[in-house]
């Protein structure tokens, strides 16, 4: 039986992968350049600054990536704030199910601390996590299992005993780099990800109970 279960937040917990490529897009095309929506799938699961560096430096932007981000950040945001959004469906439900079963839950994400409290915040989900870790406060984001060793840590569980929900290829290496059972939920506007190295696939975050053997 697992003693914590730990979400990526985006594109498992909010379906914010269409808003994260409709403002970069705009972000590059605002910056003098164009980027396509199949040209940041590569990048879903990476943070922020890893992320940028790599497209500043390919796309030969002008601006730091700290203006990139600032930039960014500020109109994900506000778009998020004003959107009508609810949780991805099941979400509530697998929460409601860790609670009653009392496993810990935590987030590690690769969104900077205070989109992932924003997202949290408008959920009203702020008190369903033990933790929270974004990628951006250890060494390594994902690919590398730093934000999910952390979280299992934090949670004083032992990684081997974690199960992780992933919808990006980047996300599932970092989970299984650390040790952990992985699923792998396959989100149609995260882009086409390779989901293979997880432990198990679904389609539906309603189908999570029944792996974890809850039901």
């Amino acid at each position: 039986m697992i003693q914590a279960f730990i979400f990526d937040m985006d594109g498992v917990i909010i379906d914010s992968e269409p808003l994260h490529f409709e403002v970069d897009i705009q972000v590059m095309k605002d910056f003098g350049s164009a980027i396509t929506h199949e040209d940041l799938e590569k990048y879903v699961g990476m943070t922020n600054p890893e992320m940028w560096a790599v497209i500043k430096n390919e796309y030969q932007l002008s601006q730091s990536v700290a203006e990139i981000i600032e930039y960014q950040l500020s109109n994900k945001i506000e778009i998020l704030t004003g959107r009508e959004m609810e949780p991805i469906d099941g979400i509530h439900e697998l929460l409601a199910e860790l609670k009653a079963r009392q496993i810990p839950a935590a987030i590690a994400s690769s969104s900077p601390p205070v989109f992932i409290t924003a997202v949290l915040r408008k959920f009203n989900l702020l008190d369903q996590f033990e933790c929270v870790v974004s990628g951006e406060e250890v060494e390594r984001g994902k690919p590398a299992p730093d934000v999910y060793l952390k979280a299992a840590e934090l949670l004083g569980v032992k990684p081997e005993h974690c199960m992780v929900l992933e919808d990006a290829r980047h996300g599932v290496a970092a989970a299984k780099a650390a040790g952990m059972k992985c699923i792998g939920f396959v989100n149609p506007n995260s882009g086409n990800q390779d989901l293979s190295q997880a432990d198990y696939v679904v389609n539906s975050i309603r189908e999570v109970p029944g792996i974890c053997q809850f039901e």
